[in-house]
């Protein structure tokens, strides 16, 4: 049996490489994709591991999801049909079959992505694809940016508190009803501050939390039909001053 799930784009792979596919078109899909709110066409996936997938067909669709994601970090799942075990032989078949039809049928094909590009001139394209390399680029600096004054400003706090539990061990050890109180004085009311101490708990069963950087990435809630990150990195900020102004002896 194959079911259509919610699936997080940062738990799939794709044995394809990027490269294989027009930047220029995966952009262009990836912009319909937010403007649509999700690919309409799901990705069918294989599970390999815990929460860890692997494209079967739909590698083009994939990789304009990544883009729209690469775009707007709101847009962290994909609809997907993922293969049971049991059925695994007989949709890889199926899968097999839409291909050899597709290609002896060029002119009806629906699955393989028709390319996006018309009749621009090299130099155009060119352009185009180094404001693209640009921006991301701009973006990767913005975050390590960001990433090292989070760290800096997690370093200066926990300088003024060497008598208290450390943070991280707070996270790590605390059991939920006292995880959930200590979340409470940060501001978070009782329904939201249960919801992050029970996704924490979840998270260390799997993991301890190596950094508070990794409990930021990891920690995640519900909100509507998509998860979100519980703590931002400005919220641990936050977090971390208030606890080092209270006492919880």
């Amino acid at each position: 049996m194959t079911k259509l799930f919610r699936v997080e784009i940062e738990s799939i792979s794709s044995s394809k490489s990027r490269s294989d596919f027009s930047e220029i078109d995966l952009d262009l899909v990836a912009e319909k994709i937010l403007e649509s709110g999700g690919i309409i066409k799901p990705l069918v996936l294989k599970k390999t591991g815990f929460e860890k997938y692997e494209v079967v067909e739909g590698h083009f669709e994939y990789y304009a999801a990544v883009r729209a994601y690469e775009k707007n970090d709101h847009e962290t799942e994909v609809n997907a049909v993922v293969i049971s075990p049991e059925s695994e032989e007989a949709v890889l078949k199926q899968v097999e079959a839409f291909r050899k039809l597709e290609s002896t049928n060029p002119a009806t094909a629906t699955s393989s992505p028709v390319p996006l590009t018309t009749t621009n001139t090299n130099s155009r394209l060119t352009s185009l694809e180094l404001r693209f390399e640009n921006a991301i680029n701009d973006l990767k600096i913005e975050q390590k940016r960001d990433s090292k004054k989070f760290e800096d400003e997690i370093k200066e706090i926990k300088g003024k508190m060497p008598k208290l539990m450390a943070p991280l061990e707070v996270f790590n050890t605390l059991n939920i009803v006292e995880l959930t109180f200590r979340l409470k004085t940060t501001g978070f009311g009782d329904k939201k501050a249960i919801k992050i101490a029970e996704s924490i708990e979840t998270e260390r069963q799997k993991s301890e939390f190596s950094s508070l950087s990794d409990v930021v990435a990891r920690v995640r809630i519900t909100h509507g039909k998509k998860t979100q990150k519980a703590i931002s990195s400005d919220k641990m900020v936050e977090i971390i001053d208030s606890w080092s102004k209270i006492s919880f002896n």
